[in-house]
């Protein structure tokens, strides 16, 4: 019996026959190359940088491409995400890029027309945490190998790994993709979904914990096969080679482009586990998705049985805290126990904006003395009282002598830090009873050198410029100070 889906539009083939066809099938094309290649998702940047290779394609824009993608994704030949990484201000959420990837439809008619230019197709595979435990297993044999003359077992292991990463890729995007549709937002609203609820939840942490285990595995596996390119590029060289001596059997085989699809293929599963070019890797974000999923789930199950059961259960709460307020013994206990129940009602921020005592930025506040405000009533009929004709004392040398104090003051701190200091090197593991002032000085000039990533050359409160030797160190040491023993990485600090 014929189905009711052919009466449909295919809004997906609009892309054939339109004035823009040639731009859209190279588009889509380049796509579906990537695809092949196991990269899924493309930002228009990348894609821009294959097409105007393209002979016909010189004028051709950043703008234009964006265009062209906006109209094959209102067809339905591509899903569009916006990136996740956290934004912190809103011109970086506004301009956060957009990644696209081709939809199931379009990639089954490109293998058509594939198919058609005399070309190959791929295959389709199934999610379970077994995926990744034998991908993980497979990429450690890759490991030990002997890769010459090796290029069945190089071949075997190879397809294996290719078929495990498929499978895991294709099904994350299939179940990822259900609960961000409309129907499941309204499945999860509903009441018979609290049945499933704690299985479901305990299948997705599951599968989280599979991915927590066996991620750093699989990166270590990758860091172990990045330290020798030569062999890795000496084994995808055997598996195309074998591939051609053996299973193509066509004279027509074409070596590089092979090669060029394993290379990318080992690239993208690179990126799924390992960070590149400060881009988030598929696997932290399939723990990212994962969780938001979990959230989502409890926060619905939450308002469902807020609905249905919340009003009994909060007038029994009501009545409790009634009960506790009707036990106390004071007005005084009952002011303590509301700001514990219901915080503060009216809060003020109080400012003063007074020259302070001394410019040393290890000063707290509490160490100088209060600011006095006179606080004025708010009445109109306040009368001020009229300004004094006393002669107002000139107050610039006590300002003065001040002033100098504070300079002595700072420079005898100068001269105490200076003293630490050795052949223009501050090394810590010399330092012994010193005072909490010193050790917090020290401490603030290892702190922002280390989080200066180009470790460049840094100046201090003293006008000195400085910088870490070794970023890294080995060791612990322990620092014998005034209030105690300070326990610390072994660094040193050389000054210009």
């Amino acid at each position: 019996m014929i189905s009711t889906n052919v009466r449909k539009r295919v809004t997906e083939v609009n892309y054939l026959n339109t004035d823009n066809t040639w731009r859209y099938r190279n588009i889509i094309r380049i796509a579906y190359i990537n695809y092949e290649k196991m990269k899924y998702w493309l930002y228009a940047e990348e894609i821009y940088d294959e097409i105007i290779n393209v002979q016909g394609f010189n004028s051709y824009t950043l703008d234009n491409l964006k265009g062209d993608l906006e109209a094959l994704k209102s067809w339905g030949n591509f899903a569009a995400i916006q990136d996740t990484k956290r934004t912190t201000t809103i011109e970086e959420f506004k301009n956060r890029k957009f990644r696209y990837q081709i939809s199931y439809a379009t990639i089954e008619l490109e293998r058509t027309l594939i198919k058609i230019e005399a070309a190959s197709d791929g295959m389709r595979g199934s999610l379970e945490i077994s995926l990744i435990e034998r991908f993980r297993d497979t990429l450690k044999n890759l490991e030990k190998i002997e890769i010459n003359n090796n290029g069945k077992d190089l071949f075997s292991l190879w397809e294996m790994l290719n078929r495990d990463f498929k499978h895991l890729n294709e099904n994350y995007q299939d179940y990822i993709s259900k609960f961000f549709n409309p129907k499941t937002e309204e499945l999860l609203k509903t009441t018979e979904f609290l049945i499933y609820k704690e299985s479901f939840i305990k299948y997705l942490r599951e599968f989280i914990k599979g991915i927590q285990i066996n991620v750093p595995q699989i990166q270590k596996s990758i860091e172990i096969l990045e330290e020798d390119t030569e062999r890795l590029d000496l084994c995808i060289k055997e598996i195309v080679k074998y591939e051609k001596n053996t299973i193509a059997l066509n004279a027509d085989y074409n070596e590089n482009a092979r090669y060029e699809i394993n290379a990318g293929r080992y690239m993208s599963m690179k990126e799924w586990f390992v960070a590149i070019k400060g881009r988030t890797p598929m696997g932290e974000q399939i723990l990212e998705s994962t969780n938001g999923i979990i959230r989502k789930i409890t926060r619905y199950a939450l308002q469902i049985t807020e609905i249905n059961y919340g009003g009994g259960n909060r007038l029994g709460d009501y009545r409790k805290l009634a009960q506790i307020f009707n036990n106390t013994k004071n007005i005084e206990e009952a002011h303590k126990l509301s700001s514990l129940v219901f915080g503060v009602f009216n809060t003020r921020h109080i400012v003063c904006n007074t020259e302070r005592e001394t410019e040393s930025i290890n000063s707290s506040i509490f160490e100088e003395n209060p600011t006095v405000v006179t606080i004025t009533p708010s009445r109109r009929d306040y009368g001020r009282k009229t300004a004094s004709t006393a002669i107002v004392k000139n107050k610039s040398e006590e300002k003065n002598k001040k002033g100098i104090a504070v300079l002595e003051k700072r420079k005898k701190e100068e001269e105490l830090i200076e003293s630490y200091i050795k052949d223009n090197k501050l090394i810590f593991r010399n330092l012994a009873g010193i005072s909490k002032e010193e050790r917090i000085i020290f401490l603030t000039w290892l702190s922002k050198s280390i989080n200066d990533k180009s470790n460049s050359w840094i100046r201090n409160e003293y006008g000195k410029s400085y910088k870490i030797v070794n970023l890294k160190p080995k060791d612990n040491i322990i620092i014998n100070c005034e209030d105690g023993d300070f326990t610390m990485p072994d660094y040193e600090i050389v000054f210009k």
